[in-house]
């Protein structure tokens, strides 16, 4: 799948997107993509500095920064785009969806090991979410907006939150990447704090029931 079949698939998936042409000449997300490219053919030959300088005027450029060592799968929309940082030993599969102000980021000081996260397939990242660290992204997932994940998303996942949390396994199969749905996410300290409340209700009427309970001993 080359840039052109990028090129397209972004333009099926973005409803403002008027045409292929309109992504190749405009789109900043294509263009960090095009230049991501070119960048990363020079650092899987080695030539670590020129690929390093293409990416980071390419950052100017686009406000998107990639890495040349970042590894990246066909299909790839990344959404308005500014303020992406994607980091080394990053790893993003097919067919995802990035929106503005995501970090694919690293932990730790040591060289040569795996730092950074590893994105399944067909997964959507939410503007603002930052994901740390050598964690697993599962295929068909969406990162909510302004979520910190710092632990593994297991496959068909909705994850929210500071710190990110599963709120949502299995559910619909159709891949969030290609819907782009991702207003529709449950807050789940709202949702604790109603079973919170169910739970209080219920010791409530327990506690009513026995206080009952005695007036009627006490009355026998």
């Amino acid at each position: 799948m080359g840039l052109f079949a990028d090129a397209k698939s972004i333009a099926q998936r973005d409803p403002a997107a008027r045409n292929v042409w309109e992504v190749i000449f405009l789109y900043p997300g294509f263009k960090a993509l095009r230049d991501h490219r070119i960048a990363a053919f020079f650092h899987r030959h080695r030539m670590l500095f020129l690929a390093r300088w293409i990416s980071q005027c390419s950052s100017r450029r686009t406000g998107i920064e990639i890495h040349p060592g970042a590894t990246i799968g066909k299909g790839l929309f990344i959404d308005h785009g500014n303020g992406i940082v994607i980091g080394e030993t990053a790893v993003i599969g097919d067919n995802c969806t990035i929106y503005h102000q995501v970090t694919l980021g690293g932990t730790g000081v040591k060289k040569k090991c795996k730092r950074h996260p590893t994105i399944g397939n067909n997964v959507l990242l939410g503007a603002g979410a930052k994901l740390l660290g050598p964690i697993t992204v599962g295929d068909d997932s969406m990162i909510g907006s302004g979520s910190v994940g710092l632990d593994d998303v297991p496959p068909n996942s909705t994850v929210t939150g500071v710190k990110a949390r599963v709120i949502k396994n299995d559910g619909e199969r159709v891949a969030p990447s290609l819907t782009l749905e991702h207003a529709r996410v449950i807050d789940p300290i709202a949702r604790e704090i109603s079973e919170l409340r169910g739970e209080i209700e219920k010791l409530k009427e327990q506690l009513e029931e026995k206080e009952e309970d005695c007036r009627t001993g006490a009355g026998k």
